[in-house]
């Protein structure tokens, strides 16, 4: 299996992205293909002794910066690391294509360089993440700021897709992220939403709130990317704020030291159930061939792990899945 990895995306690009790429080839056993600059990529690699023998390399002239429009990636930035790294998954040179880079730019490029899933209106950025009842994908995170009704309600089938065909979930309950559990409750787009996953063959529960969503409200929680990625960000700080305080108690007097001591192994599972890094990114659900979001401050770690993720969306066969049952369901309907 090749991967191909956009080696300057990313607040760490590219020292974090190449380190972490080497770490799952030893560790995975995956080809890697890094696109970028190459002179700066052999710099870099040899100034920090890292063994990039058998690793390929991709040069690409230019780097598209948080800062740009996603659309540059089809239009003044066609040479950037990002646009060439998709355009040589769509060509078949790769399996799958990573990168921490601009968030809007990966979801603009997966769309119109990779193209998406037949019947699929916008690719959707579906992290999965721990709750008390196990796992919940929440879809969109980011990709689609502004959406349609129908939008959400391909989100919905996709999840449940993935859900129930890669995690394993039999029937997984759908809930749509709103400001109360009513019907009535929300704008039109949440009110129009929750008419269409009713009248679905989905398993729809309804509305979920904000604090439904780390008891394990649901399976699938349905969003637009905005509402979706505000609450992800929350997750993930609110997470990391706990485990601080956490550790600020144990660490407080030579008592509350020894209780650690006791606790250690449980304290360190505990941890790495919240840790994002663990997680390191997710899939762009609906494109024709897998594209995954490694977060933007990924480090060496995060990125092994968004490479992990990938490897494991290759195996699992999701798109063709998604793209087999997603068939079945519209004719269903």
């Amino acid at each position: 299996m090749n991967i191909i990895i956009d080696a300057f995306g990313g607040d760490n690009a590219p020292l974090e992205i190449i380190k972490g790429s080497l770490d799952a080839k030893n560790e995975y056993g995956v080809d890697i293909t890094l696109v970028g600059n190459e002179e700066i990529i052999r710099k870099v690699s040899k100034e920090n002794e890292l063994n990039i023998d058998g690793v390929k390399i991709v040069h690409a002239e230019s780097v598209i910066s948080q800062n740009e429009a996603g659309t540059e990636v089809v239009k003044s930035k066609k040479d950037s690391s990002m646009a060439v790294g998709l355009k040589l998954l769509h060509d078949g040179e790769g399996d799958a294509f990573v990168s921490a880079g601009n968030s809007g730019a990966v979801c603009v490029g997966a769309t119109l360089i990779v193209k998406r899933i037949k019947g699929i209106k916008r690719p959707g950025f579906a992290p999965v993440i721990p709750t008390l009842e196990g796992n919940m994908m929440l879809i969109d995170c980011g990709a689609n700021v502004e959406c349609k009704p129908q939008m959400l309600l391909q989100f919905g089938v996709m999840g449940s897709i993935y859900m129930e065909k890669v995690m394993g979930i039999k029937n997984p309950r759908v809930g749509l992220a709103n400001v109360g559990t009513e019907p009535h409750k929300g704008g039109e787009l949440q009110q129009k939403t929750y008419e269409l996953l009713e009248n679905s063959r989905l398993n729809f529960i309804g509305n979920v709130e904000g604090r439904d969503v780390p008891v394990g409200g649901c399976e699938v929680c349905v969003s637009d990317g905005f509402t979706g990625n505000l609450i992800l960000k929350t997750y993930e700080g609110v997470a990391s704020a706990l485990m601080s305080k956490i550790k600020g108690v144990f660490n407080k007097n030579l008592k509350n030291k020894l209780a650690a001591a006791m606790v250690y192994g449980d304290l360190k599972e505990m941890k790495k159930s919240v840790d994002y890094n663990e997680f390191g990114g997710a899939p762009i659900i609906g494109c024709a061939k897998p594209v995954f979001k490694a977060h933007g401050s990924a480090n060496a770690k995060t990125f092994k792990n968004a490479i992990r993720l990938t490897k494991e969306y290759v195996e699992n066969n999701v798109v063709e899945e998604i793209s087999a049952a997603l068939k079945e369901f519209n004719e269903g309907e």
